[in-house]
């Protein structure tokens, strides 16, 4: 089974991803530092050099790539993936178990507002814009995120009730 995380920066797809691909005895991968590895450049670096649309048509090539792996794995995905290059379709595929999880905004600022520093989208935001910038990247990335094979709400819950949701919906 290739279970692919998807949900906004700050829901914990790493975190969550790696945990349960240990409880499961399979391989977890982060699709952003798969792209590091295969470009031999930080996402950052990717952004500033290249350009979005370069970083984008990447994404999507590594991801196919993924997919096409005939082994297990947990895979998180970077937030706008899904939303790239009909990504999102490609988590359609038969043998893809897709789970967004899902965070308030609340969560996700509470979060995120110490994250700034790590995350260049977030460099110049105040808890307020930063708030504002979430919500409107919430709304138009919600269609893709819907996409998902299951929804799994993360707000107030441990990494470990997360994954025992997942491992309960892959049953």
């Amino acid at each position: 089974m290739k279970i692919v995380l998807l949900g906004y920066m700050g829901c914990g797809k790493s975190v969550i991803g790696a945990f349960l691909a240990k409880q499961l005895q399979i391989p977890f991968y982060d699709l952003d530092q798969e792209i590091e590895k295969e470009t031999h450049n930080s996402i950052t670096e990717l952004f500033q050099s290249k350009g979005e649309i370069y970083f984008r048509k990447k994404e999507n090539e590594v991801l196919k790539t993924f997919l096409t792996k005939e082994h297990d794995f947990v895979l998180g995905l970077g937030g706008g993936t899904p939303c790239y290059y009909n990504n999102h379709e490609l988590l359609l595929q038969d043998g893809v178990f897709s789970v967004y999880l899902k965070a308030t905004v609340d969560t996700l600022v509470s979060r995120l507002i110490k994250e700034k520093a790590q995350r260049p989208l977030l460099h110049n935001q105040d808890e307020v814009s930063l708030k504002d910038f979430i919500n409107k990247h919430l709304f138009d990335r919600n269609f893709y995120y819907h996409q998902a094979t299951k929804i799994v709400t993360v707000d107030d819950k441990s990494v470990e009730q997360i994954a025992n949701e997942i491992k309960a919906l892959l049953a």
